[in-house]
């Protein structure tokens, strides 16, 4: 949804539509679900600790995951971002204090291995990238999601009175960004097609189903495993929607990323504790 809506909006276009959408989906879930009388109860300095996090998701977050998008094959694009939950457990020795293991070692070269494998197209000796930047955009929007994650686990507030906060909170940016690069014009149908259905789903109603299936489950590892299916199920659609060849070295690099990540939350599921979404 990503590459096909960026082949006829700039980014923050397609940023700006999709948060549009998202707030007005999310909005309407709240008022459905009657919790919207709960959040306009809340001491507006509470609301703004909710919108705080805006900053780095929405707003800087996808704006960064966007370009990487425009710039590098979907297919390259997409693993790199998955590497997320290994910077997630690298950002938690400074900021969390924890301590790595030398499994957690093992899976983060595990991972950073198959990020190389994509990023060079399966020459990993040569260090040449396909696009050096988007390689660096792709890998910063990890490192922006997993600081974004941290924060939120720090909150005990409805997590979609959160997420509808962060999205109100990120419009004006948003707005402001696009007035201030681009100027506002109405984009072309399928353009707009395709960022009303990334505010729908990516920014949306995907995140309701995780937390319901979450809900209704007694194990959370039966319903963490299936996240793993994602990545791969992504590349099948990205070569028969997108049009793109998947390259050999794209599997190999998101079979070792997905295998770090696994090892690196073996504990995790042995316990049966929640992990993060």
């Amino acid at each position: 949804a990503f590459k096909i809506s960026l082949r006829y909006l700039s980014p923050v276009q397609l940023l700006f539509w999709a948060c549009l959408t998202s707030v007005c989906i999310l909005g309407l879930v709240l008022l459905l679900q009657g919790k919207l009388k709960e959040m306009l109860r809340m001491p507006p300095a509470s609301l703004l600790h909710l919108g705080l996090p805006c900053l780095l998701t929405p707003w800087l977050y996808y704006l960064v995951l966007f370009k990487a998008y425009e710039l590098l094959p979907a297919q390259e694009a997409q693993p790199l971002n998955y590497s997320w939950a290994i910077t997630l457990s690298l950002l938690a020795v400074p900021i969390l204090g924890h301590k790595l293991r030398r499994k957690q070692l093992a899976a983060i070269a595990l991972s950073y291995a198959g990020v190389i494998i994509i990023a060079t197209r399966g020459d990993p000796l040569s260090l040449h990238f396909s696009n050096g930047f988007g390689v660096f955009l792709a890998l910063a929007s990890t490192l922006i999601w997993a600081t974004y994650w941290i924060w939120q686990t720090w909150s005990r507030v409805d997590p979609v009175i959160g997420l509808f906060c962060n999205f109100v909170f990120a419009l004006p940016f948003v707005t402001l960004t696009l007035w201030l690069t681009e100027g506002f014009s109405l984009p072309d149908q399928k353009g707009l097609a395709g960022a009303m259905y990334v505010g729908m789903f990516e920014m949306g109603l995907t995140f309701l189903l995780w937390l319901k299936a979450l809900q209704l489950t007694r194990r959370t590892v039966r319903i963490a495993n299936l996240i793993y299916l994602s990545p791969f199920l992504s590349l099948v659609l990205i070569h028969y929607l997108v049009g793109e060849e998947i390259l050999a070295s794209s599997y190999l690099g998101l079979l070792l990323i997905v295998a770090g990540v696994l090892l690196q939350q073996q504990r995790e599921f042995t316990n049966e504790e929640e992990i993060p979404s």
